[in-house]
């Protein structure tokens, strides 16, 4: 911070309750702006997801393998690399419905799933 905002910062540390109020009302009338804390917007609903494999069960392993070649198109060894190496991103950007699909149809094999 420079110099200048650091003293404007102490000085008005020094000011009272009632002065501190005057100075915002005058900072908003001189400056046309509202110190009032913004709303938050609403929380807008998400809809993008992304699919991860966050892990398995080792005895269903050849089932989420295979699942998970089916999901996304990989060979046999890119797959297989794709659930050692868990937690891995399999699907980004889906929808809703898309990424719950996907979440049950692994889930059915052994695999456990999050939905980013």
């Amino acid at each position: 911070m420079s110099e200048k905002v650091t003293a404007m910062i102490e000085e008005i540390k020094g000011l009272t309750v009632l002065e501190l109020s005057e100075l915002v009302h005058a900072l908003e009338e001189e400056f046309g702006v509202s110190a009032a804390a913004m709303a938050a917007p609403a929380a807008e609903e998400k809809t993008d997801f992304d699919v991860v494999l966050a892990g398995f069960d080792a005895a269903a392993k050849i089932k989420v393998i295979k699942v998970v070649r089916e999901i996304t198109g990989q060979g046999l060894a890119e797959a297989k690399a794709t659930v050692e190496g868990a937690p891995s991103t399999l699907k980004e950007a889906v929808s809703k419905d898309e990424a719950e699909a996907l979440k049950k149809q692994i889930e059915e094999a052994g695999g456990k799933v999050e939905l980013k």
